[in-house]
């Protein structure tokens, strides 16, 4: 079969691979009908995620239709068209049976951080579903059946970025009335905004410097949008035209963040995880006694990073892996009525083919890119 794959730091190939073979009981194999980047896959190319053998299948949101099934599976069947959620679940260890799907005791055998699809051997080493054929393990617990009447485009999204820009909302405990700032005009970030005004956010701010993803924002009812390029101290420009800072903020940056020299060289060498300007930025931009929803990844660990300014406000922070399964179900219904439609994110269509092509405008920002979705040939 044809899939991306990683080659090293900036360089995606799409190659011929072996075909997916079921080796557990549980094991099912989707034959992709769509698939597509998420801004997180930039950090395997960009060599921020440790572990990354060449030959590496990317990927993690993908649907398709079920082709085969180990015996042990009985949740989904062959012909059966479904969404696969990225994190790897086995569904009967603690932190499965607590909705923490994310943090798996039992699907990563290379260590104690959950399992995502595609996203190295530090993360299970599970190739990914930027191909023709996916291989799912755990089939009984993570993949939902969609109905025929929606379309991929409407439902795709829902293996990733739509429950995580939920989720990100939800975790900072967004209410009626509440001022968010959400930091990332990226295709979590667009979501998030959607999602704040959906649970009554009065006032929203989208801080990003990338223009056409800015103006993309803008188009959403009552999101003022700001670029932090305009600004020495975009925290405290915030801070100041809120009257005393957000009540929510939502980092939907992670460490790909603008970054200093010192960090630049600082994560070349291996010192720190990649930028953390979203982090410093938040601690200014956030009200006393607010909430710091963090959902853009980060790596390791990081210098001089401001706890204390944390402390000292006494700030709320939640952050980590999505646990996508949760949601999937509530956001489905929500699509199916109608309620709630992530389409618009999606700025290219192309082939599994132009997979080199795909990563290129996403990852510099060519052509107005905010989403690409892929269809395997």
């Amino acid at each position: 079969m044809k899939a991306i794959t990683y080659q090293g730091v900036k360089d995606v190939k799409v190659k011929k691979v072996d075909d997916p073979v079921i080796d557990r009981d549980d094991d099912m194999i989707v034959k992709v009908t769509s698939t597509a980047i998420c801004g997180s896959d930039l950090h395997l190319i960009h060599g921020m995620v440790p572990n990354m053998p060449k030959g590496f299948i990317l990927g993690h949101e993908t649907m398709g239709i079920v082709e085969e099934t180990g015996k042990a599976v009985t949740k989904v069947k062959k012909g059966d068209r479904v969404i696969v959620p990225f994190p790897v679940s086995c569904g009967h260890c603690w932190y499965c049976e607590h909705d923490l799907w994310s943090q798996c005791d039992n699907s990563n055998p290379n260590g104690e951080v959950g399992a995502i699809l595609g996203y190295s051997n530090t993360y299970g080493g599970y190739p990914g579903g930027q191909a023709q054929y996916l291989k799912v393990p755990y089939a009984n617990v993570g993949p939902v059946v969609v109905p025929e009447e929606l379309t991929d485009e409407q439902v795709l999204f829902l293996s990733d970025i739509l429950p995580t820009s939920y989720w990100g909302v939800e975790q900072g405990s967004v209410k009626q009335g509440d001022t968010v700032v959400v930091l990332g005009c990226g295709p979590v970030g667009l979501l998030t905004q959607k999602w704040a005004a959906y649970m009554g956010a009065k006032r929203i701010i989208a801080v990003d410097y990338i223009g056409y993803r800015l103006a993309h924002a803008r188009t959403y009812n009552n999101v003022e949008v700001y670029n932090f390029n305009d600004s020495d101290n975009t925290g405290e420009y915030i801070k100041e035209i809120t009257h005393g800072g957000a009540d929510v903020v939502i980092d939907c940056v992670g460490m790909d963040g603008k970054m200093t020299v010192i960090e630049m060289v600082e994560s070349a060498l291996k010192l720190q995880g990649g930028s953390k300007s979203a982090i410093e930025m938040s601690t200014q931009a956030v009200r006393k006694g607010g909430t710091v929803s963090m959902v853009g990844v980060y790596g390791a660990r990081y210098n001089a990073f401001p706890l204390g300014d944390f402390f000292a406000r006494n700030i709320t922070l939640k952050m980590g892996q999505c646990p996508a399964h949760t949601y999937i179900p509530r956001i489905l219904d929500l699509i199916r009525k109608g309620s709630f439609d992530a389409t618009d994110i999606i700025t290219h269509r192309l082939s599994l083919d132009q997979g080199e092509h795909a990563y290129e405008i996403f990852d510099e920002k060519k052509d107005n890119c905010i989403k690409v979705v892929m269809k395997p040939n």
